[in-house]
């Protein structure tokens, strides 16, 4: 079991936001090693910030590379046996590296996440908590978009040794990067959960997620590397992980009023798995009633 545990939090313009994230990793019952933040080039009040907390905090600054880069350069100069990874605008439970790192209790667990709860910036209120999380047959479930695989990101714990032998986050993507450094990591080691919202997740209008083009590009990237294989087991996976990939991502065009992007996913969507067909043809009538609204 790790004994120690580095808590890693790149930022970018994020001022306003990382002092209560860093503040929620001083109320640990688990106290971490070590707290570091990773300042990916801000130009706003954000080392002034940090600097305010003294020693309990080591600030690093890098120019502009990325979340990526960000995280690998914290885990680099980290000391940790394991390291949480933690968004600057995101919060942690005082239990929850408590909670995650007790499941590092048997010999090959190389990831433990736990569930979330996603709230409001602008008003504090919950707006869902995410407490199904895989343990079997993760990196699995995080090629199909079936099943829950992991929770959330931001809500895992990793071994230095699993970080390693996956050669840490793919600084070529923007987003997806959490989704594909945690398929990395199931592939080679066991995962544990913890079914409880450890993690407070702030939803707002500057979050990554919500640009859907570069989620199609970095989980587009994410699907070309993992069935750049030969595994046969993997690679029979592929038309039904490919199916419903373009399914996520034509419905996330169409809540983004981007109805060509809709029909072109769409249209692959059924192509890789022609029973899709029967979940796309309800998509004029919710526009219809959405429009009325």
């Amino acid at each position: 079991m790790p004994k120690s545990v580095s808590v890693i939090i790149p930022t970018y313009n994020y001022g306003r936001f990382i002092a209560e994230a860093i503040q929620s990793v001083l109320r640990q019952t688990h106290r971490p090693a070590e707290i570091i933040v990773v300042d990916d080039g801000s130009n706003d009040e954000t080392k002034e910030v940090v600097s305010g907390f003294g020693d309990d905090v080591k600030y690093i600054y890098q120019a502009n590379a990325g979340v990526c880069a960000a995280r690998n350069k914290g885990a680099a100069e980290s000391k940790g046996d394991a390291i949480a990874f933690m968004d600057a605008d995101d919060t942690m439970q005082p239990e929850s590296l408590e909670k995650q790192i007790a499941l590092f209790d048997e010999d090959g667990v190389g990831l433990v996440h736990c569930g979330l709860r996603l709230f409001d910036d602008e008003t504090g209120d919950t707006i869902e908590l995410q407490l199904e999380g895989g343990e079997d047959g993760v990196a699995d479930n995080l090629l199909l978009w079936e099943v829950p695989g992991i929770a959330g990101p931001g809500a895992i714990l990793v071994t230095r040794e699993a970080f390693d032998s996956v050669g840490g986050f793919d600084t070529t993507m923007k987003v997806g990067e959490d989704w594909d450094f945690c398929y990395r990591v199931a592939r080679k080691f066991k995962v544990r959960f913890v079914p409880e919202p450890l993690v407070n997740y702030r939803s707002h209008a500057t979050a990554a997620h919500r640009d859907v083009a570069e989620m199609e590009r970095g989980m587009s990237r994410f699907y070309e590397k993992a069935f750049a294989t030969k595994d046969g087991s993997v690679l029979a996976l592929r038309r039904r992980a490919y199916g419903n990939f373009h399914k996520v991502m034509a419905g996330s065009y169409f809540h983004a009023a981007d109805y060509a992007n809709f029909a072109r996913h769409a249209a692959r969507s059924i192509f890789m798995r022609p029973g899709n067909l029967g979940h796309f043809i309800k998509f004029p009538v919710r526009r219809f009633l959405s429009s009325k609204k």
